[in-house]
Order: C-alpha cells, then sequence, then structure tokens
C-alpha cells in the first residue's frame, strides 16, 4: 500500500515537521528571519536581505507552506482512510497512533 491509503507505507507529509516543537522551531528561525531580514533593511543596508532565503528555506517554501504542516502535523492521526474491497471510507482513528 502506498501513503496515500493511509497503510503501512504512510510517511509524514512534506510540509509537516515530525514532532510539534520542531515545527514551531522551524516557523520560530522562519519567520524570525523573514521579519529581521526586511526590518533591518533601513538599519543595516541590502545586506540583511541574505536573511529572507534562510527563513523561506526554514518555513519550506512560504508562510503558507508552513501552515499547512502546522495543520497536518495537528489533525494527524484523528482520521484515517481505509480501502478495502475497491471501496474507501474515512475512519476515526486513535490520536497519536501511526496509521496503519
Amino acid at each position: 500500500m502506498s501513503g496515500r491509503d493511509g497503510g503501512a507505507g504512510a510517511g509524514r507529509d512534506g510540509y509537516a515537521s515530525a514532532t510539534l516543537p520542531r515545527h514551531l522551531l522551524r516557523g520560530a528561525v522562519g519567520f524570525g528571519a523573514v521579519a529581521a531580514g526586511f526590518g533591518l533593511l533601513p538599519v543595516f543596508g541590502p545586506v540583511v536581505l541574505l536573511a529572507v532565503p534562510i527563513g523561506l528555506v526554514a518555513l519550506r517554501g512560504c508562510p503558507l507552506c508552513w501552515t499547512v504542516g502546522l495543520l497536518h502535523l495537528l489533525s494527524r492521526g484523528r482520521l484515517r482512510r481505509t480501502c478495502r474491497d475497491g471501496r474507501c471510507t474515512l475512519e476515526r482513528g486513535s490520536r497519536g497512533r501511526a496509521a496503519g
């Protein structure tokens, strides 16, 4: 089974981190670097704009991507898609348990 159907091979989402603290740390670094890049521009000049790409890498592309990853991380384990005999349904999963 592939990760799309919630089977044993299901991996984590490309936007979400493995844990909530790690995801929040990525957000703090990302948003902090982007804010510093633009906020400190009048003080330090254009060289500080080098912090913006670092922030975007930490956010994995954009602030919306980070937010989608956060929502995915918070909802992980609440619903599980199960496919049997060519029919797929959504079932409640136990929170914190890996889908499988």
